[in-house]
């Protein structure tokens, strides 16, 4: 197994709530359960899919906290957002037993969010897990290894259980079944989302645009819908962990397109199985999108496990400058430019002229592992 990134055991604090993120199926359940294994701490396991918890835990009362946590050191509850009041609940456990430990996962972070917002405040640490990085695989790979798969990790993506899968034709029908069976589940379990068709079309179409400035508009005028709920959409696929946006970089200069956004997933293999386009880099026209939705996703893994608070935009000016990535972090730029092929690439002149203190930097299949991992 893959040693993850985060060790539970250094992560927990008596009286606060260690709640964990992240898309479903990325291996949250897994590390709490080999955590388990090893801990001296008594502890109780539960899950928000038993009703009958979730029931008692809903009630928010001194009885049925104490019922559920008297007698043991550490709490964990799986599938938290699936209890009603859980916010209400967890703070009532933290506040009457200030000296134990609690976990928390939740694969829907819009639910969890909401459920645990206001009353764990102060009370509460976030992480988020997500689909394996470079960054976790360089402690169990040669770099020349990573280089050797890197073709597999554009195309099949890096989830746990693709990753293990030694065939090309499992590891599609296991994307297939989390892109189809897992991944749109908390979305729809949504009370106000009743047409997954849209949805599912929705998804298409920004896996197609991948890189790409996307307007609502047309992807109203596409699916049939108004463009509220396709930014209603947008929104809810972000807060589940399906994908991400960047927004443009402006200093206020009319020059510089800021009014709309790119998408990107949050793994490659899910981008492909939603178009069903698995075949080789060779036979596909596609191979700049997947290099750069790859870097885009494994340099936000690397900038969140290491804790670097980092803001994301990417750059264009009406004249057809621009930059795949701008970071802003402690007061400065940090421009990068994404290619698969090698070739050298110049800093943009209005860029230059502009943020005479920002850096440029070409990432390519030479210096990609220093960048991300």
């Amino acid at each position: 197994m893959i040693k993850r990134i985060f060790d539970l055991s250094k992560l927990i604090r008596r009286g606060k709530v260690l709640i964990m993120y992240g898309p479903r199926q990325v291996g949250k359940t897994t590390l709490i359960k080999s955590y388990l294994d090893t801990t001296t701490l008594k502890y109780r396991y539960d899950t928000g899919d038993n009703a009958e918890l979730s029931k008692e835990l809903a009630k928010c009362t001194y009885d049925s906290t104490d019922n559920h946590v008297e007698h043991y050191e550490l709490i964990v509850i799986d599938e938290a957002q699936k209890i009603p009041n859980i916010g209400t609940a967890l703070k009532l456990m933290v506040d009457r037993y200030p000296n134990k430990f609690f976990i928390a996962t939740g694969s829907s972070s819009f639910d969890l969010a909401n459920k645990t917002g206001e009353s764990l405040t102060g009370r509460k640490r976030l992480l988020t897990l997500y689909p394996i990085s470079q960054l976790e695989l360089k402690k169990e790979y040669a770099p020349s290894e990573l280089h050797t798969n890197l073709k597999k990790y554009l195309i099949y993506g890096t989830y746990p259980e693709v990753i293990s899968l030694k065939t090309d034709s499992e590891k599609e029908e296991v994307l297939k079944l989390i892109a189809n069976s897992y991944l749109l589940k908390d979305i729809l379990e949504f009370d106000r989302i009743k047409n997954s068709e849209k949805i599912y079309n929705l998804l298409k179409l920004l896996a197609f645009q991948v890189g790409s400035e996307v307007s609502a508009n047309e992807l109203s005028r596409q699916l049939g819908i108004d463009t509220k709920t396709v930014f209603y959409y947008l929104d809810l696929l972000e807060k589940s962990f399906v994908i991400f946006s960047l927004s443009g970089f402006s200093r206020n200069l009319r020059k510089e397109v800021t009014k709309t956004s790119k998408y990107y997933f949050y793994d490659n293999g899910i981008r492909n199985a939603v178009i069903s386009a698995f075949n080789r880099l060779t036979d596909r026209n596609d191979i700049g999108q997947l290099w750069e939705n790859f870097i885009m996703i494994e340099r936000m893994k690397r900038n969140n496990y290491m804790g670097f608070g980092t803001n994301y935009y990417f750059w264009r000016t009406y004249e057809q400058q621009e930059i795949d990535l701008v970071e802003e972090n402690s007061g400065k730029l940090f421009g990068y430019e994404f290619k698969w092929n090698d070739k050298k690439v110049k800093p943009p002149k209005l860029w230059l002229e502009t943020y005479s203190e920002a850096s440029f930097n070409l990432v390519n299949r030479d210096n990609y592992l220093d960048f991300i991992a």
